[in-house]
């Protein structure tokens, strides 16, 4: 078994925890932007293929105090680096440092370097290495004097699903959309609203889990290409990811934004990740879009400022607006995230819960409003 950490942006370890549990994973802890749990190598690509929160997925190689360059090099060179590493292993490595007495991440990532080559000359009986072969990113993290020692099994980001052909100005990340959706009342069965979806991440995400698509289905990973992993495991869970997609299931998604060139590429993306027949794409103010059906749900990313390309355009009224709209829909519930402080202050409705959430290193608050239960016979469609 190896010991796995599931890494997260702040806010988000919870549903990280939930998605763990939910595939059959044993979790051992939760900390601040982390969950550690234990795996077999199987396990390795199926958190790979499934996890929809999760930024990354680290193999934890060794974690031990130290306070001096001696201790941090003997302890690295003590690690059975060969076990993960082969001959030709391609490994930067890369640190952090936190609260510690070794606080030049330079100095540790060159220490560290340093120990895991003298350990493998060792074992391999060479003088160098080439470092022509596969990629096995490693990172020193120092936190209060203990370093933790890790392999990224991931490679490219895990937000990174593949899909996304074509973006607008500051897109929401996969994996923030993924859990904003985690965190709202909606289910498969309910229908979504979202009226600024720009280039369609929020709704292309919530058609993926009313599908069961693995989001890293059409993607590639560092551990993919692992020989002690082996071929066979990925296939394996890779066959098993395209048996779990539910392709029977009926969803009604309405995604809607003003900007013509945002839709088309919401569009182009939703092709792209397989769930165009999910989503019913049109072009409208907000103000414009019907919303005549009671008890759905709505979750959205509205332009905080940054994202207007017209000069004219009033932020502060495309507020006062919403809010109005929030105020309106009473059966609804509704899911708002928003960089910009000033939004808060024009909400009549207050919300029920909010959130401190980022969206790669923006700040966001994800505002929850809950509506009433929908009836039975309006919670099927």
């Amino acid at each position: 078994m190896y010991e796995l950490i599931a890494t997260t942006t702040f806010g988000i370890e919870a549903i990280a925890k939930r998605e763990l549990i939910q595939l059959g994973f044993e979790v051992l802890r939760t900390e601040n932007g982390k969950v550690t749990f234990l795996s077999d190598s199987s396990g390795i690509a199926k958190a790979n293929l499934w996890l929809r929160s999760v930024d990354r997925v680290l193999l934890k190689v060794g974690e031990f105090k130290a306070i001096t360059f001696d201790e941090l090099f003997d302890q690295t060179a003590s690690l059975p680096w060969e076990e993960y590493l082969p001959k030709d292993a391609n490994f930067p490595v890369n640190g952090s440092s936190v609260k510690s007495t070794l606080f030049s991440i330079s100095d540790c990532q060159a220490l560290v370097k340093k120990a895991i080559v003298e350990r493998l000359k060792k074992h391999y009986d060479v003088a160098w290495f080439p470092e022509t072969g596969d990629e096995y990113s490693i990172k020193v993290s120092m936190l209060n004097d203990i370093a933790t020692l890790t392999i990224d099994t991931s490679g490219v980001a895990l937000h990174k699903r593949g899909y996304r052909q074509k973006a607008v100005t500051a897109p929401l990340k996969e994996t923030l959309a993924a859990s904003m959706i985690m965190l709202s009342y909606w289910n498969k069965e309910r229908i979504l609203f979202d009226p600024f979806c720009g280039s369609g991440t929020i709704p292309i995400e919530a058609a993926m889990i009313a599908r069961n698509i693995a989001p890293g289905l059409y993607r590639d990973f560092a551990a993919k290409h692992w020989p002690w992993i082996g071929e066979e495991i990925w296939k394996e869970q890779i066959r098993l990811a395209f048996q779990a997609i539910n392709l029977d299931i009926e969803v009604k998604i309405f995604a809607s934004d003003i900007d013509s060139n945002s839709l088309e590429a919401a569009k182009e993306n939703a092709e792209e990740a397989g769930v165009i027949d999910c989503i019913e794409f049109s072009q409208a103010d907000f103000k414009a879009v019907n919303y005549d059906l009671p008890y759905s749900v709505l979750i959205t990313n509205p332009p905080y400022g940054d994202r207007l390309t017209e000069e004219d355009y009033n932020i502060k009224q495309l507020y006062i607006d919403f809010s109005g709209l929030i105020e309106k829909l009473s059966t609804w519930s509704i899911y708002v995230i928003s960089s910009n402080t000033n939004f808060v202050n024009t909400l009549k409705r207050k919300p029920d819960r909010e959130r401190k959430l980022y969206n790669g290193n923006i700040e966001t608050h994800y505002y929850q409003f809950y509506g009433p239960k929908p009836p039975l016979k309006d919670s099927i469609i």
